[in-house]
């Protein structure tokens, strides 16, 4: 493969023009497909095959209106009032008809009506139900409803808007997540030296991002696409494209520094590091199409989308880089008197004894190998203790900021009306006879909420955690609806097992009602979503490590190394999983983060966290281990093989997690917590992976294991390919030109 990469890149390098000419042609196209035949986002949590998603969809088939969006407006009076007052009655009156008029509302019911209201008639719940789905809320609707509350505030009552309407609805990406950007390229200088350097490394990474994610956006009136799904592309693509461009470009910038000609140098570089960067590619790719094995399509589309931006950074790495190199020729190398000029210097002086800092540090790690494993993965316990604790669930209005008009409503409600009307389940009866409908759903309501009492709000029989439940037969007398109201919220575990006990009860009821029972409603859908999650973790994560572990024994034709790899990212994700329970549930430093709530965590962050923070790690594996080998098989003694290969690749790998800490930490500003979430954990995995994991531990493995750590038997060398990532094919490196012979000419 090295030979090939190598072709590629001189080939790239003469045609510089042609290239250059190609990648403009594209992104060209790629922005006027985005503005031409770009859709919209689809935030819906969907589950094909669950209980709770077949209901729903035949929800829709039975009542359109009763499936789509609900919104809630919660009146309250002031301390020692109620809304009997005449005044309050008619301003909720005129709020009420006002909402049956606002656009794409179906129907606006009176709470008075209803008798949606608390015992000491202080507090008062209008619902809303719109003739669409969240998604296809027009601009300016929910604006609308929000208006007609204006009548209840003039009167001096408390009003407040939520619902599920309001959901998610979009990442908006700021300034400053951009902050990411500059302290990318201020760690580019500092490493190449060069600004001329650095901005080719950043160039490439912005073109790459530009095509990716133009391209995912013109995609997604096609397909269902997240609005977290462009967010993660952005902050993968963009990491991932420093990051490639980084490894190739540091190695030819090292073998121009050492005399070698330009061409040549690009197209070793590339087909030495640009080796490497292919496969650190396909264990990101891997990892993130991976996430297609959990079975829900908004994951599935959110994992390719982000795989697709990483294919293009490579591509951009392995094509365009090099065309850049032969515009810039000679002007690539370290200037004379510069620090980079000087530790090549110092390098060649010493005979390759020079010691970078780098190298220093896993000389140290090292000294005491077994001392220095004990002591990261002690500490990776200790920080990994808080997962143990790893709550799961869907997002919703509590989890929006204290200041948005969901989040005001949904507390509102919780006080007044209690949590659970947050999150009602609904239970379907399908296929009833319409002369004794009323009678089946009735029945069903008090098997569920159980027969009043002498005492308000008691039960005699009923499911516990139940707070009442009322029936509803549908118009064609077929089907009926059981609205069950908790106890408890949304994302509380009564609730759950509320739903488990539902579902156990069913096939009873069924045999009562001769009907068809399902429960649903958006807190069932959300319950299951987090429930498939749940046992699809083991299954992907399976798939992933074994591909990618697969792809690293090609990679390294070694037992220990690929299985070292693997445990060593299950030592980084467990601490970083541990971080986000301490801060995102327990609220440890949540205001320095912006944490708005605390509570369970998004149900596919731990999914998302594992295939990204997989594939990232496998990047620092490759880019440093790959240089280990290289030297161990250029004949160098398994320890100093190691200490060179820090040498080398320590300063790239540093400045690589460096930039993707960056890049990842700028996205905690968001206030959306899913991205917040997920940016959170990735920086603090990147941190833990790249410092602690694979500058610390792996050279301490390496060291204590010694030749045993490139062992491979033979009858499986003989069946594994050798894909020369060494790049042993390539021959050795052409003697420089000699004072007083002529050097080849700078590209213009």
């Amino acid at each position: 493969m090295a030979s090939l990469l190598a072709r590629l890149g001189r080939a790239a390098y003469r045609a510089r023009r042609l290239v250059t000419a190609l990648w403009v042609l594209v992104l060209a196209a790629v922005v006027a497909a985005l503005v031409t035949v770009g859709g919209e986002f689809d935030d819906r949590f969907t589950i094909p095959g669950s209980e709770s998603q077949a209901a729903l969809d035949r929800l829709r088939e039975l009542q359109p209106a009763a499936a789509g969006a609900g919104a809630q407006i919660v009146f309250l009076a002031p301390e020692g009032q109620t809304l009997a007052d005449p005044r309050y009655a008619a301003a909720i009156g005129e709020v009420v008809a006002a909402a049956s008029e606002a656009p794409q509302v179906a129907v606006a019911v009176d709470p008075f009506a209803s008798q949606a209201l608390t015992p000491d008639g202080r507090a008062a719940l209008a619902s809303v139900q719109y003739t669409v789905q969240r998604e296809g809320l027009e601009e300016g609707s929910l604006d609308a409803l929000e208006e007609t509350t204006r009548a209840a505030e003039d009167a001096g009552l408390q009003v407040a808007v939520g619902g599920d309407a309001f959901g998610t609805t979009g990442v908006h990406i700021g300034v400053t997540e951009f902050v990411g950007v500059a302290v990318a390229v201020l760690v580019l200088v500092l490493t190449f030296g060069s600004l001329l350097a650095a901005g080719m490394n950043l160039l490439t990474a912005i073109v790459g991002i530009a095509v990716g994610l133009g391209g995912l956006l013109a995609f997604s009136g096609f397909i269902s696409l997240s609005s977290t799904a462009p967010t993660l592309a952005l902050m993968i693509g963009l990491a991932v494209g420093i990051d490639y461009a980084l490894f190739i470009l540091s190695r030819h910038r090292t073998q121009l520094a050492a005399g070698m000609d330009p061409e040549e140098s690009a197209g070793r570089a590339t087909g030495t590091a640009g080796t490497a960067v292919v496969f650190a590619g396909l264990t990101v790719v891997i990892a993130l199409a991976g996430l297609s094995v959990v079975g829900l399509p908004f994951l599935t589309v959110m994992g390719l989308a982000a795989a697709a931006t990483v294919v293009v950074a490579v591509l951009v790495a392995l094509t365009l880089l090099p065309a850049l190199m032969g515009f810039a020729g000679h002007r690539l190398a370290p200037k004379p008197g510069s620090r980079a000029a000087r530790r090549e210097e110092a390098v060649a002086a010493t005979g390759g004894s020079y010691r970078s800092m780098g190298e220093r540090w896993t000389a140290l790690a090292t000294r005491r190998p077994l001392l220095t494993v004990l002591a990261t993965v002690a500490g990776l316990g200790i920080l990994a203790v808080p997962a143990a604790q790893l709550e799961l669930a869907l997002p919703d209005n509590s989890t929006a900021a204290e200041d948005t008009p969901q989040r005001q409503a949904y507390d509102l409600i919780s006080e007044t009306f209690g949590p659970g009307l947050n999150g009602p389940l609904v239970v379907l009866i399908d296929g009833l006879d319409p002369a004794t409908a009323q009678q089946a759903a009735g029945q069903v309501a008090v098997a569920v909420g159980g027969t009043p009492t002498p005492t308000p709000g008691e039960f005699e029989g009923g499911l516990p955690d139940v707070a009442y439940a009322a029936p509803r037969v549908l118009p064609d007398g077929t089907a009926a609806l059981v609205t069950v109201v908790p106890e408890s919220g949304p994302q509380e575990a009564a609730t759950s097992d509320l739903v488990a006990s539902l579902r156990d009860l069913a096939p009873q009821l069924e045999e009562q009602t001769g009907a068809d029972l399902a429960v649903t409603g958006q807190t069932a859908v959300a319950i299951d979503v987090s429930d498939r999650l749940d046992d699809a973790l083991l299954p992907f994560a399976l798939v992933v490590v074994g591909l990618a572990v697969l792809l690293l024994l090609l990679v390294f034709r070694s037992i220990l190394v690929p299985v070292k790899a693997a445990a060593g990212f299950l030592l980084s994700v467990a601490a970083s999983f541990g971080a986000v329970v301490a801060v995102f549930q327990w609220g440890w430093l949540a205001d320095v983060f912006g944490v708005p709530t605390t509570g369970p965590v998004i149900s596919f962050m731990p999914v998302i966290l594992i295939a990204v923070l997989f594939g990232l790690a496998m990047d620092y594996e490759v880019f440093l281990v790959s240089r280990m080998r290289e030297e161990y098989v250029h004949g160098a003694e398994p320890r100093a093989a190691v200490l060179a290969g820090a040498r080398h690749a320590s300063r790239v790998v540093v400045a690589a997690a460096l930039i993707m800490f960056s890049v990842f930490a700028s996205f905690v500003t968001i206030e959306d917590v899913i991205v917040k979430a997920i940016a959170f954990g990735l920086a603090v995995g990147i941190l833990l992976d790249a410092f602690v994991v694979r500058m610390t531990l792996v050279p301490a493995v390496l060291a204590l294991v010694g030749r045993a750590a490139w062992w491979l038997p033979r009858w499986l060398d003989r069946l594994l390919p050798d894909l020369d990532v060494e790049g042993a094919r390539l021959g050795p490196p052409p003697a420089p030109a000699r004072a007083g012979e002529p050097e080849a000419v700078p590209a213009r």
